[in-house]
Formats: C-alpha cells, structure tokens, sequence
C-alpha cells in the first residue's frame, strides 16, 4: 500500500512518502526550489519521494492532502465578510488563486500529477494529531497541536490510542497562540511564518515589562489553558498586516523597521510575549494531562517548534516525557495526513517504536560516485578519504578552530539541521558564535547556536535528566557546574552587551540566560556523525559540538552537492566534507559565480 501525503499552498509545501506503513521518504519543496517556505505545489518533493521508493504516479493507490480546502475557503469567506469593506483588496488579491488552484483541489492534484487513482482529505489539525501521535513512541498518549490556523481550530487537546487519533477540544479563529506570537514577531520587525525562532531568540536579551500588559489587553487566560484574544489590537482578520494603531498606541511607538536597530523595547517584547506563550502551554498541558489520564504527551503545530516552551513542559509539566513532531510545522502536515490514511482510514495497525521516523532523515542522499562526478566535471580540488578517515580528519579540523560545512546522507526533514546538513565548529571557542553569525551565516549578532552532545555525555554538560533530544527541539539550562563565576559587573550586562559575557566551557552553544537548544545523538541513528564527535571527544575531552544548519540567512538549507558547494564558497567557512571528499578553502580556485548556480540558488 502506497501513500503519498501533501501539504502545499499555504507555507513549507512538502510531500511524505508511506508504503505498508513504513515512512519511505519526506522533504520540503523549498529544498528544490530554493525558496525560503515554498508555499506551491511540491512537484519537486513529490518527484524526490517516488524516485527513493523507485515508484511512478501510477503506482500509488492514495493521494492525502493535508486539510480541507472548502472548509478553509468557508472560514476565508465568512472573516472576509465581517471585516468588510476592511479586508476587500486582500480577498481580491485572494480569489484568483483559489479559484484556480485551491477551490477544488482535487482536480488540481490529478492535473499536476497526472494521477487517477483515489485522493482523500484529513483535516488540518488532524493531519498536526498524526504526525504527533503516530511516529512518537508512545502506545498512548495526550496530543496538543498548537498553530496559525488550520480550517478554522488554531488549537487542539487530543488523544492517540492505538491506531488512531481524536480531537476533545478545541479553539478557533480568530483566537490563536500562533499568530499571538507571530503579532509580536511582525511588530518586533521579523518575518512572519519565519522569523519567530528570531522573536525566541532575542527573549533572554529582555526583561519581561510587558507581561502584565499583554495579559491585561491583548489576551485573557483560563487556567485550563485556554485563552481569548482581544481583537481590536489585531489587523489579521481584515488583511495582510498582523497589528493596528492601537496595538502600535500600547506599545509605545509604531512597529520595528525590518533591519532597522533593535532596541530595549524589541527585547522586552520578546522576552514579554515568550513567557506569556509558556505559561499557556504549560496550563494546556496541565489540563490535557488532567482531562485524558495519559504519562505521555506529543505535540505537533508550527508553536510547537518553540523549544523553550518545549523545556519547561518537560520540566515543569506533568507528562513522564515528551516528544515533539520534527517536522512540527506544516510540513509536517504531509507526514501526518499520510499515516492518518494509512492507520485511521484504512485502519491498519500501528506499533509504537521510538525510531520510526528515522530520525527524520528522510531526504535525498547523494552517492560518493554522483559527489565525484560533479567535483570532477566542475574542476573542484578535492582529498579523498577512506569512510573510516573521516570522523578523526573532521574532528581535528573543529579542534583546530576550522569551521566545517557536513554534508553526509539522507537530507533532514523538518527545520533542524541534525548532523546530514549542518556546519559545525568548536563549542569550547569563545569567538566562535560571533565568527558564525557575522561571517558564515551572514544573520543578527544576537542569534544562539545549538550544540550536538553525545548521548551518553548529556547529562554531564545539560540538565536534561536522562531525556533524548534528538531533533533540537528541548531548551534545557547548562549544568551549573560548567558555568563560570561571574563579576557584578558581567552581571549586571544588558541587552546585547550580555554577548559579551562568557558563561561557560562551552561558551559557543551557551545563550545569555545560560540555556541551550540541545541534540542529543546516538550512533544507531546517525553512524558517522557519532563517531566525528567521539573522535572530537578523544581529542579534546569535550563531548560537545556546535551545530548550525547548512544555509545562510534568508535561504533553505542546502539539498545537493551543487548548493553545498555554492553556499561553501559564498562563505568564510574552512573545509568542507561531502561524502568521502574534504574541500580546503585554501586550494579552490576564486569564485566566480556562473549564472546556472545562480538560477537555482539565489540568495534574497
């Protein structure tokens, strides 16, 4: 039984691959396409899912999409409506394309698939419940699935049993944790649907001046965790814009200018609206643990990407453990909608297994003879390496202080870079975190790096007391044997001048409120990258990496051995390892850009 899964035309577009249960295969669209959240049609991913399975269109026997788009266009209409005339130029800018793609969605797939078999519709947080549930290791367990919107629920508390999943509660638009937050990120000068990991980002940076306001105005909290809105600070409804005039009047002053200068008010914004997202999740998570009895919870939904929530329900929360869909945004959509089909519809059996979705190495790989064939045809010098040379020759570079582009196996799925598609440097070098940010990924000064720890090492460096973290999706605190004493002076350091504190001997992966996003590796799931971490940890006695996805700002992370090679010379990194082949820097020849690369890796 062959299912392929779609999420498309709304944000991160991928496609999911299922066969007899087993998941084959999943990408975003935006790694073929090269751009950033490629809302379109994922004919790409598509493609890259059946090539892995050595499948044609005909071959399958579902086609899932991920949400009910007449519901969506109903929930469009009616806001559209109650807004008007508010909201008349933005549906006009709507109506063309839902009228030719979305409306009726299944003659869109079968045009662009050229597919005649059956196709079947979950429901957007349904397919958010599945993707939690199904791959988690959990027989049973509490669902939450927080986002945007979906159809019209922006949140659910759930309950996966076996082979299926059910929605108990819900919250609907307008009121949504997701766009709360993506407000905020609006109003702080970030993009929106991408710039919320800045917005967590810069929270520790600030003071939390604006939580009483925040919840005086523009959000009423129940203590089950659910919560309304105050529309009349909010624009989303009637248009494109996020917030008001009066929402600009509360907070002092009109939003942040994208790339203008961040000041103490961005930073108390951030800090303000990420505590009061915490105590929601916390207070959901009390009342789904209250309401369904269950040791176990999953989540799912682009708030759950938040990783410093995540910590503190691990934490602070009821559940025995946790575990949050890698791909918990829409993308992940395509997953869940497929293994919804596969056990809930067709009601096929499900095992709980804690390695089922493979790590979320679900990407293309690319064979040693495809990597040669490119360096070769381009005139690329290269050393070849045997398979066993590569963990000690990398590791030896990170501790020489080298910054090293990885590109090894199966791309990751989900946003994470998790050891396939990552740049890695020294987590015990002081200077490292500035030299990534300004020079490698060429992003804001203030952003975090997250570390890889060896699995069995956790808990010497991170107070994740025994819990896998193998997605980067836990912020856990740094043991507070590895932090340094601080002078008053170094205590007292405020926003962006915490920077230049060091805080631990790790100081790299170490954020200013001595936290960390933390990826816990073991070597059954990730061979190779294990074993360059163990040969680091022969050689320095640190266990501990720093890993940062292979991009830079405003672009995917890279897919094949052309776009790693690309962002490599566009950047100040040091050496590159592609399959069983080291780049030095030192003997490329200089870069010239050759207009087919730029075609298909343009930068914003």
């Amino acid at each position: 039984m062959r299912i392929l899964g779609i999420s498309a035309y709304y944000h991160d577009s991928a496609a999911a691959l299922v066969c007899d249960g087993d998941i084959v295969a999943a990408a975003q669209e935006e790694r073929f396409s090269r751009v950033k959240h490629d809302l379109a049609f994922p004919k790409d991913a598509i493609a890259y899912c059946l090539r892995a399975a050595g499948l044609a269109v005909a071959d399958l026997d579902y086609v899932v999409f991920y949400d009910k788009p007449l519901v969506k266009f109903e929930r469009l209409l009616m806001t559209y409506l109650s807004t008007a005339p508010k909201g008349l130029l933005s549906f006009f800018d709507q109506m063309p394309v839902w009228l030719k793609e979305r409306f009726l969605m299944r003659n869109t797939i079968r045009r662009e698939l050229d597919y005649h078999g059956d196709i079947l519709f979950s429901t957007h947080h349904l397919s958010h419940a599945a993707a939690a549930f199904f791959p988690s290791p959990y027989d049973e367990a509490a669902l939450i699935t927080v986002d945007g919107v979906g159809e019209w629920e922006t949140t659910t508390i759930g309950v996966g049993r076996g082979n299926k999943v059910e929605i108990l509660k819900e919250i609907t638009f307008p009121h949504s944790l997701g766009l709360l937050y993506s407000a905020f990120t609006y109003f702080t000068g970030f993009k929106v649907n991408s710039g919320e990991y800045k917005l967590m980002g810069l929270a520790p940076y600030g003071e939390p001046a604006y939580v009483d306001l925040i919840k005086r105005e523009l959000v009423h909290i129940r203590d089950d965790g659910s919560f309304r809105l105050n529309m009349k600070y909010f624009a989303y409804c009637a248009g494109r814009r996020m917030t008001n005039a009066r929402f600009a009047r509360l907070f002092g002053g009109p939003p942040r200018k994208p790339e203008s200068r961040i000041t103490q008010r961005e930073m108390d914004i951030a800090k303000s609206v990420q505590v009061v997202t915490e105590e929601i999740l916390l207070k959901m998570a009390r009342h789904a643990h209250e309401i369904t009895g269950m040791r176990h919870l999953a989540i799912a939904g682009g708030v759950g990407l938040n990783c410093v929530a995540n910590g503190r329900i691990l934490r602070e929360g009821p559940f025995d453990d946790i575990w949050i869909q890698p791909a918990a945004g829409d993308a992940g959509n395509a997953l869940g909608a497929a293994l919804f089909a596969w056990h809930q519809l067709l009601d096929k059996p499900r095992v709980a297994h804690s390695r089922r979705q493979k790590a979320s190495y679900l990407g293309p790989e690319f064979s040693d003879a495809e990597i040669r064939a490119f360096l070769d045809r381009e005139g690329i010098p290269y050393t070849e390496l045997r398979r066993d040379e590569i963990p000690g020759r990398v590791a030896q570079l990170i501790a020489d202080g080298k910054v090293v582009g990885w590109f090894q196996g199966r791309m990751e799925f989900g946003p994470r870079a998790l050891g396939s598609r990552s740049i890695l440097g020294d987590a015990r070098s002081r200077e490292m975190q500035s030299v990534l940010n300004l020079k490698i990924k060429f992003r804001e000064s203030f952003r975090p790096f997250a570390p890889t720890v060896l699995r069995e090492f956790a808990d010497d460096y991170f107070e994740l007391r025994g819990a896998e973290s193998p997605y980067m999706l836990l912020t856990t605190a740094v043991r507070p044997d590895r932090l340094r004493p601080l002078s008053e002076e170094e205590e007292q350091a405020k926003g962006f001048d915490k920077l230049k504190v060091v805080r631990s001997d790790v100081p790299a992966i170490t954020h200013v409120d001595n936290s960390a996003r933390v990826q816990t590796v073991a070597r059954e799931d990730n061979p190779l990258y294990y074993d360059m971490i163990r040969a680091f940890h022969e050689k320095t006695g640190c266990p501990v990496i720093i890993n940062t996805s292979f991009n830079v700002r405003g672009e995917p992370i890279v897919c094949t051995p052309e776009h790693a090679y690309v962002c490599f010379m566009r950047t100040r990194m040091d050496y590159l390892s592609i399959g069983s082949f080291l780049l030095d820097k030192t003997e490329q020849l200089p870069w010239k850009e050759k207009e087919d690369w730029r075609r298909q890796y343009e930068l914003d």
